[in-house]
């Protein structure tokens, strides 16, 4: 499995609320993560994930672009807590040590209503 489709599965499984299955999976030792809102643990940031679905079950999570460079993987994707919400454009950073995650940042831009940009966020 190459990285970027550890990254792709990853992120899928934490937004569908199987953040436990995610982080079994494809996380490795000494995990963390530079979430403001979170201590950068794992366990914190998988219970986040889980929260957030559990409280959010229709979200989707639809991811436009992946690219690798080395260890790193750049996630750009499209995230909406309810099917009816514009949502946001967010960015997922994970640093890989061999076949595991073992970084992850995440950056995130509302969605505008009313953009002046015609080429849109995707």
């Amino acid at each position: 499995m190459t990285k970027k489709e550890i990254a792709k599965n990853f992120l899928k499984l934490a937004a569908k609320g199987h953040s436990h299955e995610g982080f079994r999976l494809y996380v490795g030792k000494n995990f963390k993560h530079h979430n403001a809102y979170f201590k950068g643990d794992a366990d914190t940031l998988m219970l986040a994930m889980e929260e957030s679905a559990r409280t959010n079950p229709n979200k989707v999570f639809k991811i436009h672009h992946i690219l690798e460079d080395g260890n790193l993987v750049a996630v750009h994707s499209h995230l909406k807590q309810t099917p009816s919400d514009i949502g946001f454009a967010v960015v997922h950073i994970l640093k890989f040590k061999e076949d595991k995650i073992v970084e992850l940042w995440d950056l995130g831009q509302p969605v505008p209503k009313d953009s002046i940009n015609e080429n849109g966020m995707f």
